[in-house]
């Protein structure tokens, strides 16, 4: 470590001890040549994840960003957020390189809620593949059927009960007037 008041480079600890919380080191060091002492800190320098797009831009990691898409995905569904969470801002922990693909991160996203829920799957299948139309939606639901992901057998007909027709009992309905012709009659301006 060079000495901040003669540039030398021959310096001694003389103490060490955490700091921060254990967050950092704290190193009392003594100058050999001009007798001062000074301190430094060591700390842990965290290089962000960084995201390679489609277009080849890059831009750092942002685990809120991936939360806000699980939690539109996950809207109404038996999810909770504390697994959201867990792997949204797990998920630089989890990867350990220096960059990843936005594809890559799709991919794993789409494994998680895979596991978790199939309609927050398809949710955000839909966008991710960006789906142009109802036969796309139709198409993965069928393969989610067919791969039988918990266990169940594809429903008699081989159609998701979500896609079966709905049969609406048809009845007429007459709705009565919510106030009488009469009532709109006046008595000529006579009170």
């Amino acid at each position: 470590m060079k000495c901040p008041f003669c540039a030398s480079t021959d310096t001694r600890v003389i103490n060490s001890r955490p700091s921060e919380e254990g967050a950092a080191i704290r190193r009392r060091r003594d100058c050999v040549n001009c007798h001062r002492r000074f301190t430094t800190y060591e700390r842990a320098q965290f290089e962000a994840l960084m995201v390679v797009k489609r277009s080849g831009r890059r831009e750092p990691f942002n685990p809120d960003k991936l939360l806000e898409k699980l939690s539109i995905a996950c809207n109404k569904r038996p999810v909770t957020d504390k697994q959201l969470r867990a792997f949204a801002y797990g998920f630089e922990d989890e990867v350990q390189v220096p960059e990843i693909s936005s594809e890559e991160i799709g991919a794993r996203t789409l494994a998680f809620l895979k596991g978790l829920d199939d309609v927050a799957y398809i949710r955000f299948l839909s966008v991710y593949r960006d789906f142009d139309s109802v036969g796309r939606f139709i198409e993965e639901i069928r393969e989610l059927e067919t791969r039988g992901k918990k266990g169940k057998a594809a429903p008699k007909g081989g159609r998701p009960p979500s896609l079966a027709p709905a049969r609406r009992a048809e009845s007429k309905v007459e709705q009565a007037p919510l106030l009488s012709p009469e009532s709109f009659e006046t008595d000529g301006g006579k009170n």
